[in-house]
C-alpha cells in the first residue's frame, strides 16, 4: 500500500500560487477520474478549499500524481515545487488527522474543514477513485476528529472566518446596522458569514448568485432580497460591505466595475472581503482608494486571537491523533501480509489435494485404508516441512541466528527442554 498525501496550504504558499492550484468544484470528479485513469493513482481524493489543495493517494509513484497536477492546471513543474509538501504513510495519516480537526487550519480549530473533507470524500466515491485504503483512511479520520471535537476544547472561544469578517467591517464602519450589506455567492461560507453579519442588523442585505432560486433561499433566511450575478454592475453601488465566495475561476468584480461603483457612491468607503481561492475580485482592486480589499490570508491576522488559550487543547488532541495515527499505521502493515498469507494457503491447499487424490486412488485400488491415511499425513508432514529446513540447511551462518529464531517463534519451539 504506496499511501500518501501531498499538496499546498496557507502555510507553505500565498494566495496568488494557491489560486493556480485550485480545483473548481463542478470539474472535480472529471479531474479524479483522469488522475486514475491516467495510471497516476491508484485511488485517489481531492480536498480544494480557500486555503488548501491537497491529494491523497494510492500510488506506486508519487512523483507522477504530482506531475500531473502541474500538468492539469497547465503549470511548470517548478513553479508548484518550492511550495508543496509531500506526506509518505504515516505522515499522511497524521495529517489527514489534523486537518479534520482543526489542527491545521487557519482559524484553529474551525469546524467547517471537516465538512470539506467529507464532501471530497462523497466527490471522490462518486468518481469511483476512492478504493478500499482511502475508505479506510477517511473513515478512521473522521472518526478521530470526533474524539477531538468530543474529549478537547479546541473549539471553546473560535473566533471564525464569518466573525473575523465582522470585526473588520466594524474597523471601518462605526456601525454595521447603517450599512447594506451583499453577499455574492450562496454556499456554506457565504451562509456563515451572512449569519455573523445578519445578527448585526444591517440596513439592507442582498444575495447574489448565479441561480436566482438558491439567492431566494439564503435571502429568506436573513430577511434579505435575491439578485444575479448579471445585475451586480447596477447594484454594487448600493452596498458598502460586500462579501464574496464563489466558485468562479475568474474574478466576478472587475477594477472597472468597482471604480464606477466608487464614482456612484462619490467615494463613500466600501469594504470587500474576497474568501475565494482562485479569487474573486481582481488584485488591482486593492490600489483603488476608498476601497478596504481583504482576502482569505489577510484575515489570519485577526484570527490569531485567543490562540493562547487553545494551546492545551491543542496539546490534547495531539495525543488522540498520535494513538489513531499508530492504531492505523498498524492496521496498513497488518494488510501488507495478507498476500502473503493468501500465497502461503495456496500452497498448502495444492499439497493438501495431491496428498488426497494419491490416497484416494490407494483406496480405490483396495489399499488398507490405515496405510493409506498413515502415508498421507506422512506426505503431507514431509511437504510442509520441505521448505522451512531446506532453508535451515541453506541459511548463511550471518542470518542463522535470527532466522533460528524466527522459526522458534513460528513453531513455538523450545530447544533447550
Amino acid at each position: 500500500m504506496q499511501l500518501f498525501a501531498f499538496g499546498i496550504n496557507h502555510q507553505t504558499a500565498p494566495l496568488a500560487v494557491r489560486e493556480q492550484v485550485a480545483f473548481n468544484a463542478d470539474g472535480l470528479e472529471s479531474a479524479l477520474r483522469d488522475l486514475v485513469g491516467n495510471g497516476a493513482a491508484k485511488e485517489a481524493a481531492i480536498l480544494s478549499t480557500c486555503n488548501r489543495t491537497e491529494m491523497y493517494c494510492n500510488a506506486a509513484q508519487p512523483e507522477h500524481a504530482i506531475d500531473w497536477l502541474a500538468q492539469y492546471h497547465h503549470l511548470p513543474r517548478k513553479d508548484i515545487d518550492p511550495y508543496l509538501y509531500t506526506l509518505p504513510r504515516e505522515q499522511a495519516v497524521k495529517h489527514s488527522f489534523r486537518v479534520a480537526s482543526g489542527l491545521d487550519s487557519m482559524v484553529l480549530g474551525e469546524p467547517q474543514i471537516l465538512g470539506q473533507m467529507k464532501l471530497a470524500v462523497r466527490q471522490a466515491e462518486e468518481a469511483g477513485t476512492l478504493g478500499f485504503l482511502l475508505h479506510k483512511l477517511f473513515q478512521r479520520t473522521f472518526s478521530v476528529a470526533k474524539d477531538v471535537r468530543t474529549q478537547t476544547e479546541i473549539g471553546a472561544n473560535l473566533v471564525s472566518m464569518a466573525a473575523a469578517a465582522v470585526r473588520l467591517a466594524e474597523r471601518i464602519f462605526p456601525s454595521i446596522s447603517e450599512q447594506s450589506v451583499l453577499f455574492i455567492g450562496a454556499g456554506e461560507m457565504i451562509e456563515l458569514n451572512a449569519v455573523h453579519f445578519a445578527a448585526r442588523s444591517p440596513k439592507h442585505i442582498t444575495v447574489a448568485n448565479r441561480t436566482l432560486d438558491r439567492a431566494h433561499v439564503l435571502a429568506r433566511r436573513i430577511s434579505g432580497h435575491a439578485i444575479t450575478l448579471n445585475e451586480l454592475p447596477e447594484q454594487l453601488a448600493h452596498h458598502d460591505i460586500i462579501i464574496t465566495c464563489t466558485a468562479s475561476p475568474l474574478p466576478i468584480l472587475g477594477k472597472g466595475m468597482v471604480e464606477r461603483a466608487l464614482k456612484a457612491r462619490k467615494h463613500r468607503p466600501l469594504f470587500i472581503v474576497d474568501l475565494a481561492v482562485p479569487r474573486d475580485v481582481e488584485a488591482e482592486v486593492a490600489e483603488l482608494d476608498d476601497v478596504f480589499l481583504y482576502t482569505v490570508d489577510d484575515i489570519a491576522e485577526v484570527v490569531k486571537d485567543g490562540l493562547d488559550a487553545r494551546q492545551s487543547a491543542v496539546r490534547e488532541a495531539e495525543v488522540i491523533i498520535d494513538s489513531g495515527v499508530a492504531d492505523f499505521v498498524h492496521w496498513m502493515e497488518s494488510r501488507e501480509v495478507v498476500p502473503t498469507i493468501r500465497a502461503l494457503r495456496d500452497h498448502a491447499e495444492r499439497n493438501r489435494r495431491h496428498e488426497m487424490e494419491k490416497a484416494l486412488r490407494l483406496l480405490a485400488r483396495g489399499e488398507n485404508p490405515e496405510k493409506v491415511l498413515d502415508a498421507m499425513s506422512s506426505g503431507l508432514t514431509n511437504k510442509f516441512l520441505h521448505a522451512p529446513t531446506h532453508a535451515l540447511n541453506q541459511v548463511h551462518s550471518d542470518d542463522r541466528e535470527a532466522f533460528l529464531d524466527v522459526i522458534h517463534r513460528l513453531y513455538h519451539l523450545h530447544p533447550e527442554e
